[in-house]
């Protein structure tokens, strides 16, 4: 059985599936874009779990799987899932297991020279994808609803939460009123809470997404707070509650992700908004 679409070769490595599922996600039924979603949300247990299991979490039908299958061109699930299993290979499990790795591909030259060409490199590629993927529209209108707001909320957790503290640092500085959700007694959500529509939120996670990142920024999405999210993927949770939202896909080396194309937008989000309420002629 062959998808209606054009018949090709499918992808064998888990980036270009990722990348051919959300291309065809808006053209996918209801049904196997719910597997979509999952696939991209759960891509571990989709790699160890069962028909039956995956199709129970999943909430569809056995059948809808091999139907998502043969809809991306695979011969079969078991075909599609052999891809998210070599994901799960390439990938070191843990930071001991990567440190493991890397020290096995470094005998051979200095270790630490290593490192730091593998990051450096990682980082390079990760800002040359995102300047080649960023859609200048998207970026300008997240930058002008954030400009319009009374205090820009900032939320983030775990490795995405540097990336909210510069920006914390810099709207500070540019004397733009914003609140850091990180409150060390456990109220972050009753802060989320005090958010109106006249405010906004910048919120940032990427995959395993933070619970609590997600659920504060569908606090302030019911309650009419514009929220603009950067994230890594369509299938975000964080992309199915903003008004606005930005991909960033980092590289990495040896399993650890970088931070750099991340970081670079952090930088310039808070001066373009500045700029933008300079134009407007908003006042600090």
């Amino acid at each position: 059985m062959t998808s209606d679409m054009t018949a090709s070769n499918p992808p064998r490595d888990f980036e270009s599936l990722r990348s051919l599922i959300i291309e065809r996600r808006d053209v996918l039924p209801k049904r196997l874009a719910q597997v979509a979603k999952y696939a991209l949300d759960h891509p571990d247990e989709i790699a160890f779990g069962t028909a039956a299991s995956i199709a129970g979490a999943a909430k569809v039908q056995p059948s809808t799987l091999v139907r998502f299958a043969h809809q991306l061109d695979y011969a079969g699930f078991s075909d599609l899932q052999r891809v998210f299993q070599a994901r799960l290979r390439d990938r070191p499990s843990s930071y001991e297991d990567r440190l493991r790795h890397i020290e096995t591909r470094s005998r051979d030259k200095s270790q630490e020279i290593e490192l730091l060409t593998g990051f450096l490199t990682a980082a390079r590629q990760s800002v040359e994808n995102v300047t080649a993927s960023i859609d200048p529209v998207k970026f300008k209108r997240a930058v002008e609803l954030l400009a319009g707001a009374d205090t820009i909320y900032l939320i983030a957790k775990r490795r995405s939460y540097p990336l909210i503290a510069h920006m914390a640092y810099a709207f500070g500085k540019l004397r733009i009123r914003n609140c850091l959700i990180g409150s060390p007694n456990g109220i972050d959500d009753e802060i989320a809470a005090l958010a109106t529509g006249r405010d906004a939120a910048l919120a940032i996670s990427f995959s395993p997404y933070a619970a609590n990142s997600v659920s504060q920024a569908q606090i302030m999405a019911d309650s009419g707070v514009p929220v603009v999210a950067v994230t890594d993927s369509a299938f975000s949770p964080l992309a199915a509650c903003a008004t606005e939202w930005i991909e960033i896909a980092e590289a990495d080396y040896a399993g650890f992700r970088s931070l750099s194309a991340s970081m670079a937008l952090s930088m310039a989000f808070p001066v373009a908004i500045a700029e933008a309420r300079r134009k407007a002629g908003r006042k600090p």
